[in-house]
């Protein structure tokens, strides 16, 4: 993995003993112990309900034998349930202190791999070595809040890697991730999931569940990847560009947020009759559109570029 430092822990053949979840308590003691404040600008705030664990290890559906990449591991509280459940914990954290005491609570793990980087410096495709042909991992993440929608894009940049997410995250994003056109949560992360993805939510999870407590709730949802995307989509890069788009000024007509990704094409008939052909109207604002909606307007955008490119 780029960026960071690697470690496998193989220093005992002994598997990692059972766990009761730390109360907010016990939290505060571990953190004094190793002079340790949570830090507002990472969004640490750490585990304390003891029955989020369980009920994530049962939304992961693990089967034993599965790789688990897990984002955010802290204090390695949900990280050792994870190496009972799992052939193989691959657990990052960009905390150079909580990944010291990583180091030093779960020594002697054998199926856990903990990675000091920055999520979203690492290569997916390049860093999984102990995926076998044909296997997908699966991801489990408590997100922090700041890193929500940049990190979920960046894993789907790698979706053809992961068969499940396992997420904590805001109640506002859970909120995005499942919105449907026409409503304010709706946006491009709502099309870039539900596009590649079908959403469910576990569960809610109120502010307490954490120390220190966050100032919003939380959500549990899983997100089971598609073996292909719900729709076809000759150009994802045009598609993309056509959903930032659209979003971009949410309460403008497409014709006018579009107005430079249809203005290559030529003049006013044939913008017309990318509308006509598509049998989506100019007049609607991007935030009404369905995934279906926006690819046809992408696809009849492709086969015109494509039409005209000269051909040697």
């Amino acid at each position: 993995m780029r960026s960071g430092k690697r470690i496998e822990n193989s220093c005992s053949s002994h598997p990692p003993s059972s766990l009761t979840v730390p109360q907010a308590g016990q939290i505060r003691e571990m953190l004094r112990r190793y002079g340790v404040r949570p830090r507002k600008s990472l969004g640490q705030h750490f585990l304390v309900d003891p029955q989020l664990p369980d009920l994530i290890l049962r939304a992961a559906e693990l089967e034993g034998n599965e790789t688990v990449i897990e984002v955010g591991a802290g204090l390695g509280v949900l990280t050792r349930l994870l190496c009972q459940a799992a052939g193989l914990v691959v657990a990052v954290e960009v905390d150079p202190v909580l990944f010291g005491i990583l180091q030093q609570e779960l020594r002697g793990t054998p199926n856990l791999v903990l990675v000091q980087s920055d999520v979203l410096k690492v290569d997916f495709d390049s860093s999984l070595p102990w995926l076998r042909a044909g296997e997908r991992a699966k991801v489990v993440a408590n997100l922090p809040y700041y890193l929500s929608s940049p990190l979920l894009f960046h894993l789907l940049r790698f979706r053809h890697l992961f068969s499940r997410w396992v997420l904590t995250v805001q109640k506002e994003v859970a909120d995005r991730l499942r919105a449907v056109p026409g409503s304010k949560q709706y946006g491009s992360l709502s099309v870039a999931i539900q596009l590649n993805a079908d959403v469910e939510l576990i569960a809610a999870v109120p502010r307490g569940a954490f120390y220190p407590p966050p100032q919003v709730d939380s959500a549990v949802v899983r997100v089971t990847m598609r073996e292909e995307p719900r729709l076809r989509i000759e150009d994802e890069s045009l598609f993309f560009r056509i959903v930032r788009a659209a979003f971009a000024q949410r309460r403008k007509m497409l014709k006018n947020a579009l107005a430079d990704l249809l203005g290559p094409q030529g003049g006013s008939g044939e913008r017309e009759r990318a509308w006509t052909e598509t049998g989506v109207s100019p007049r609607r604002r991007g935030e009404t559109l369905s995934i279906e909606e926006f690819a046809r307007l992408a696809n009849y955008l492709y086969q015109e570029r494509e039409e005209h490119v000269p051909h040697r």
